[in-house]
């Protein structure tokens, strides 16, 4: 049987539940008290002002002997209970809730760069922040109204018992109201609320991957004069957004209508089943009716975001759908392709050619698992790479892609991507063997120098390096450089590659090159050519032949 990727998540946010049971269990607990010590309040608050005044009335006698101090302790009981009630409900709901997202957001990133490759390419940089951000905080919610069947329980219980003084049809009048009001809220939430929001999550995320690709294009929009297209799309995804904002604010004035009129029925209910009682009784079950619809609130706010909260357990579900089954096992560094009866094991090394988007990328990301390999195109240890796991896979090679994305930070962060644990002499080892030590030196924060965003600071060539270094740490049996020295002015290229070729030799690494460049090629013993790609996406290859340059 299949698990869907929603299921899974379920399956997650059940555990972070139980894992937080102690919490949501006080949150529960302290929403009963609040909502059973505010109808208490609430109606001896009513019956207590209603029999002051009547005795008043009655003369000084009446008045002298009525005993204020039995309703006023319980009034102040009341209050304070109510009062530190809410407050530990607030802070267990929420500490719950926020520990549990802590740790569902590291499953779920985790998801996404360990799932199919397919899925992390169609995922946008906004919309997988959207998802990250946006929909686990919306999951939020069903943590914080896990209490609201229990706050709403209490105060019905409350109300009904207040409500019996005067008699039990006045408190059946209360209930009947009570549920009129929640059943209809339940309908207004599922017809209005859910389906704004569904839309509310769709809009954030289209507005958030529309705004993060604008602001990485932002240079080319202003040279090509189409920043006022730009602007005029995000506007148009904002007006989404609102649109479907205005409609759950909708949807929540038609919850909070359903309240009001179950309040008005559950007091006419009371002003009809409880003539023969006194006013004082008559004024507390009034009171007791209003405060007891009044505290299924919590219950008609999660009606409100249900939409919102399904839509986001979707669209987290979708990261969550499990890969196919591939083998776990640890794979031999032997690469090969069948196609051109080519086999390879380090320290060999293969340079791939051929014209611009035949294909070169694309056939080595397959191997890397960094796009989804097609069967029988390649292996891997002599396994079908298809039928090998991505973890088993990647850790076979380290990779300098030919755009490397830099963090937003450090020198030192950005090389120990690669390896955590390496320590400075490691990490300015790597930095002389690709050019770019006595760079990082002439900063006043060396290793610390910050990069600005994607290495903003750097030169285009400076960036590669670096890309480079970071490779050169990852301890891998293959070394994988896409156009390593591109950009690059000769005098550069040539001491690049000169301590690439004495790195290798000190390593025993295997190296997968693709180049256009003369010089890069020399490395390599070998040579393979990409033709292009056949109509079912199969990387076409040309014969093996050894390097006429090596």
């Amino acid at each position: 049987m299949t698990v869907t990727g929603a299921a899974r998540l379920k399956t997650l946010i059940r555990a972070q539940e139980r894992q937080q049971g102690a919490r949501l269990l006080t949150a529960a607990v302290t929403a009963a008290l609040v909502s059973a010590a505010a109808v208490l309040l609430l109606g001896v608050s009513g019956w207590f002002i209603t029999a002051s005044a009547l005795a008043g009335l009655a003369g000084p006698i009446v008045a002298h002997s009525f005993n204020f101090m039995v309703p006023s302790a319980l009034i102040r009981f009341f209050a304070i209970v109510r009062t530190g009630s809410r407050y530990a409900e607030r802070v267990t709901g929420h500490d719950a809730a926020l520990k549990a997202l802590a740790a569902l957001r590291p499953q779920l990133f985790e998801a996404i760069a360990r799932g199919p490759a397919t899925r992390a390419l169609a995922l946008a940089g906004g919309e997988a922040s959207s998802r990250l951000v946006q929909d686990v905080d919306a999951i939020q919610n069903r943590f914080v109204r896990l209490s609201a069947p229990w706050g709403a329980a209490a105060g019905l219980i409350a109300g009904l018992g207040l409500a019996l003084l005067t008699g039990w049809t006045t408190a059946l009048a209360i209930a009947a109201a009570s549920a009129l009001g929640v059943l209809s809220a339940a309908l207004v939430g599922r017809w209005l609320a859910e389906p704004a929001g569904h839309a509310i999550q769709a809009a954030s995320g289209a507005l958030k991957t529309d705004f993060a690709a604008f602001a990485a294009a932002a240079p080319e929009l202003q040279a090509y004069g189409v920043k006022p297209w730009a602007v005029d799309r995000l506007a148009e995804r904002g007006a989404e957004l609102e649109r479907a904002t205005e409609r759950l604010a909708s949807a929540g004035g038609w919850i909070m209508l359903t309240q009001s009129v179950a309040m008005a029925l559950a007091v006419v209910g009371v002003m009809a089943t409880a003539g023969a009682a006194s006013p004082p009784l008559i004024a507390l079950a009034i009171l007791a009716a209003v405060v007891t619809v009044e505290s299924a609130g919590a219950l008609l706010t999660a009606f409100r975001h249900n939409g919102a909260v399904e839509a986001a357990v979707e669209r987290l579900g979708e990261l969550l759908e499990a890969p196919p089954a591939a083998s776990t096992a640890g794979v031999a560094p032997i690469l090969g392709l069948p196609s051109a009866e080519l086999t390879l094991a380090p320290p060999q090394r293969l340079a791939i050619t051929g014209p611009s988007g035949a294909g070169k990328t694309t056939l080595i990301e397959r191997w890397m698992h960094l796009r989804a390999p097609l069967p029988g195109e390649a292996t891997l240890g002599g396994a079908d790479a298809a039928e090998v796991s991505p973890d088993a896979a990647r850790a076979l090679f380290a990779y300098a892609p030919q755009q490397a994305v830099l963090l937003a930070g450090s020198v030192r962060e950005n090389l120990k991507l690669a390896l955590p644990g390496a320590d400075d002499e490691a990490l300015w080892a790597a930095l002389e063997d690709a050019d770019l030590a006595e760079r990082v030196r002439a900063a006043p924060a060396g290793l610390n120098a910050p990069l600005g965003e994607n290495g903003a600071r750097l030169s285009g060539g400076e960036r590669r390096r670096l890309g480079l270094a970071r490779a050169y740490l990852r301890p891998a049996p293959w070394l994988v450089l896409d156009e390593p020295t591109e950009g690059l002015d000769a005098v550069t290229e040539a001491r690049v590659l000169e301590r690439l070729a004495a790195r290798l030799a000190r390593t025993g690494q295997g190296l997968i090159l693709v180049s256009h460049r003369p010089a890069p090629l020399a490395l390599c013993d070998q040579r393979l050519t990409v033709t292009g790609l056949s109509p079912s996406g199969a990387v076409q290859l040309a014969m093996r032949q050894a390097s006429t340059t090596a």
